[in-house]
């Protein structure tokens, strides 16, 4: 049995990159539809040229991207997601609501703890 607490399983490895802050973003962002590259990259604001090429390449081996090229003149190539990265994402999406919907709370946790001086 496969376990995402085993050293050695696939879906440690996945999760890892995944759940870098680049996987995350790039995810979420592609659940809103298919994006170029640069316009994916500003989309994903503070991501590098270099980061967001190795992170489309990462979630496209992993079967959660797909890269299309369309050839025009110049050559257009888009990114989406697979039916899995749809379903990625769309958890992703329930987590970063909680989250967004949650930032009064963590900052008033943060302010008391930083104030306890530990």
């Amino acid at each position: 049995m496969t376990t995402v607490f085993a050293r050695h399983c696939a879906s440690r490895t996945a999760l890892e990159e995944i759940g870098s802050k680049w996987g995350i973003l790039a995810l979420l962002a592609l659940g809103e539809g298919a994006y170029r590259f640069n316009a994916l990259r500003r989309r994903v604001d503070g991501v590098s040229e270099r980061m967001l090429s190795q992170t489309l390449q990462t979630l496209e081996r992993d079967g959660l991207v797909t890269r299309e090229v369309h050839s025009t003149i110049p050559p257009r190539v888009e990114y989406s997601l697979t039916g899995l990265g749809e379903k990625v994402a769309d958890s992703l999406r329930g987590l970063a609501d909680l989250l967004e919907g949650s930032v009064a709370e963590m900052s008033a946790a943060r302010e008391r703890y930083d104030a306890r001086g530990d």
